[in-house]
């Protein structure tokens, strides 16, 4: 499979320690790294690639923001990197108005400033570390030494995968059969997409697990500037991007060697961004 490349790249994380340009996480929104370690070709894993050769500049040879969190024993865990606080346990799962009023509600920790997160704030949890088998949950996309994650209840005819978490961004169209959607995160199974608010065979609520948040109201809001240059600067997040894709359409292995060999306004250091990285410059204002 081929495609566009609108080259996601930036001058701001080093591969293989060679450049002096690391990532920072003094900014508003920083990206906190994936935590994948492991290196692939299309169909299988394979040794880390040396420079000039297939698969070289994927995103487990980048250093980037590693995940930090403090538990403040008190029910809540703070994200060291981005900032936030989160609620370090869920509870059964709620409707989308009812995770609404749960947060304002809540005086957890003693703070009354609790929300639900955008979809952005929540994907900054997920680490690509995770698997899921089929319909079964093997590890989970998220650090389980510092959150509770339940899994889908079987006991009511569940899969252990339907442990999808609400976030507070609405589609601003409609899916399926009109359906209002808000995206979502899974960490059971590593997804992100949109779920229906009503169940589409009855029109009942759908409920879904939920994660209240704090502090940051920055985060996931970028700052771009345009260079002039054919780059754009994201000034919340400390990445540079390539303004405009070349035209061309590249399956995964020559992306990547695209990016590790372009030249652009000055940079020699451009990568493929990692998922989380690429979804920092999302619009969820838009729709298709």
């Amino acid at each position: 499979m081929a495609a566009f490349l609108i080259l996601a790249c930036f001058s701001s994380c080093a591969q293989d320690n060679n450049d002096s340009n690391a990532a920072d996480s003094n900014f508003p929104y920083s990206i906190v790294e994936t935590g994948q370690v492991k290196f692939y070709s299309n169909t299988d894993e394979i040794e880390s690639p040396s420079i000039g050769t297939p698969f070289y500049g994927q995103d487990a040879g980048y250093q980037g923001n590693k995940a930090s969190y403090t538990n403040n024993s008190d029910g809540t865990i703070t994200d060291n990197v981005t900032g936030l606080m989160w609620e370090q346990s869920m509870g059964e799962k709620l409707s989308f108005d009812e995770a609404f009023r749960k947060a304002q509600q809540s005086n957890l920790a003693g703070y009354i400033d609790w929300r639900v997160p955008s979809i952005k704030e929540l994907y900054s949890l997920i680490l690509f570390t995770g698997q899921a088998s089929g319909q079964k949950a093997v590890t989970l996309f998220i650090d389980t030494g510092y959150f509770n994650q339940p899994l889908g209840n079987t006991s009511v005819g569940e899969r252990e995968i339907d442990a999808q978490t609400w976030s507070a961004t609405e589609y601003v169209g409609k899916t399926m059969n009109n359906d209002e959607t808000v995206f979502g995160v899974n960490f059971v199974d590593g997804r992100i997409k949109g779920y229906p608010k009503y169940k589409p065979f009855d029109g009942s609520t759908n409920k879904m697990y939920f994660r209240m948040v704090r502090g940051n109201p920055d985060y996931g809001k970028n700052n771009l500037v345009d260079n002039g240059d054919g780059t754009v600067s994201d000034l919340a997040t400390g990445l540079m991007w390539q303004k405009a894709d070349d035209g061309n359409s590249y399956n995964w292995e020559e992306a990547l060697d695209y990016a590790w060999n372009l030249e652009l306004a000055g940079y020699s250091d451009w990568r493929l961004p990692d998922a989380k990285e690429l979804q920092s410059i999302v619009d969820y204002t838009r729709s298709p």
